[in-house]
């Protein structure tokens, strides 16, 4: 979840920063280039003042201009600022003829943003608002005033200034707002894996505690953490919820044991009876030997069930164990009533390994699964017992040579009292592979099923290296 939630929360805040970022380095380059514009805007109307003294006769030579005095003053201004700022600079008349500029080899361009701006002045408009500069575009900034002389304009100052130095000063102020804007991230970031953190803990507990009750642990239950109001009354509703399913499944399990317990006393005496009324009638009478073996199935699956009851309540005591050493102590056990049914016990893998189970508990289920291997396996046929450790578990794989389950039988093997239809005519309740998984997940491990290769099954119990 939090591969999902995290670049949803960083993908928002940077689109809010990026959101904010561009409209701030377009209003930073604005602002750099108005004050340029603002100041080139003052010095044209300097220009203006000045050239407005100058006399309104068009000059016919060059020597009518030389002579006239504040013409000359004007140039020599021009001259001055051309050098001192290196902005190209001139006043024109209407016919587009010079009356003054600087440098002298400068004429009033024909075509582009400069011949705009002095068309602009001669309808009476001054330059305020030129096309913005941005720091990748070499081009010059181009700013005119009108020169009016009763109500007409009779000339136009023009400046044509470089640009470099604006679109250094707005290159460094973007690049200052992306500092901003990464150090803004790098705290957005910070942020979004505080905030995730906060909001997930307690879902990864929950989540921690669901699968410790799915596997057996029924007395998990959701600490008090941090995180939002409603995970935090969802935290003491599935503490309430587990509460209620413990409950119920305590009433169950002693109700199951109870009633086992309670019904062994007459059913014994129930066959004790039957096994009297069998003295009175002829030997060998078939209803008699049915009754009696219905008898011993029932008192096998009351007895199967107490066993469950007993599993399910009983706590694990774990211990570090040779598990080695108790396989081969229990197929010692049970190779007697493997050699009456004609099948023979082998045990392969490591001879020595331990790990962390409850002893009884792991004889118990290892048992409930060699009498289901020895059940389903045909005479002269044999069951493998391999014991294997890898990483951190220890598998103990039995495999029989029996005829073995389909896919959809595989996903129902362990069920409480489910048989495969193709086998009701061997004895058992159904029960015994469902006390084992109870019995390994008491204590840590699991168990596990899949088809033998070429026939029959392979059950798994698994066992951790290390304390859980």
């Amino acid at each position: 979840m939090s591969s999902r939630l995290l670049p949803l929360l960083l993908a928002l805040m940077a689109g809010v920063l990026l959101a904010l970022g561009f409209p701030l380095a377009a209003s930073m380059a604005a602002a750099q280039q108005q004050r340029v514009v603002v100041d080139r805007i003052d010095d044209t109307a300097r220009f203006a003042s000045l050239a407005q003294f100058v006399t309104s006769r068009t000059p016919q030579s060059a020597s009518d201009v030389g002579d006239d005095e504040r013409l000359h003053a004007l140039r020599s201004e021009l001259s001055r600022y051309e050098e001192l700022y290196g902005i190209r600079v001139g006043v024109f008349y209407r016919d587009g003829t010079a009356m003054g500029v600087a440098p002298a080899d400068w004429r009033l361009p024909e075509a582009g943003e400069a011949y705009g701006a002095y068309s602009a002045a001669l309808a009476g408009r001054r330059s305020h608002d030129p096309e913005q500069v941005w720091p990748w575009q070499r081009r010059t900034l181009a700013v005119a005033s009108p020169i009016i002389r009763d109500g007409d304009v009779v000339a136009v100052v023009l400046t044509e200034s470089p640009t470099g130095a604006l679109r250094s000063r707005i290159l460094h102020g973007w690049l200052l707002l992306g500092a901003g804007e990464l150090a803004a991230m790098a705290i957005a970031v910070l942020f979004a894996f505080r905030l995730t953190g906060w909001v997930l803990r307690p879902v990864a507990i929950l989540d921690r505690v669901t699968h410790d009750i799915a596997t057996g642990r029924m007395k998990s239950r959701v600490a008090a953490a941090g995180g939002p109001p409603e995970l935090r009354r969802l935290s003491r509703s599935f503490n309430e919820m587990a509460d209620n399913v413990e409950q119920v499944l305590e009433q169950q399990r002693a109700f199951v044991a109870d009633a086992s317990h309670q019904l062994r006393n007459p059913l014994a005496a129930l066959m004790l009876r039957i096994e009297l009324l069998g003295f009175e009638l002829p030997e060998g009478n078939a209803e008699v030997a049915s009754v009696q073996d219905e008898g011993r199935r029932l008192a096998q699956v009351l007895d199967d069930l107490l066993g469950l009851a007993l599993a399910e309540h009983a706590d694990a005591d774990l211990a570090l164990t040779d598990i080695a050493a108790l396989v081969g102590e229990r197929l010692g056990a049970w190779r007697p009533v493997g050699a009456r049914e004609g099948v023979a016990l082998e045990y392969a893998g490591k001879t020595a390994v331990t790990g962390w189970s409850d002893p009884v508990a792991l004889s118990s289920a290892l048992d409930a699964v060699i009498d289901n291997a020895l059940k389903f396996t045909p005479r002269g046929g044999r069951v493998q017992v391999l014991v294997a450790g890898e990483g951190d578990e220890i598998a103990v794989t039995v495999s029989d040579g029996g005829p073995g389950l389909t896919e959809e039988e595989l996903a129902r093997i362990g069920d409480r009292f489910w048989r495969s239809p193709r086998h009701q005519n061997i004895d058992g309740s159904g029960l015994g592979l469902s006390i084992a998984r109870v019995l390994l997940n008491q204590s840590g491990g699991r168990l596990s099923f899949a088809a033998n290769e070429p026939t029959g099954l392979a059950v798994t119990l698994t066992v951790p290296r290390s304390a859980p």
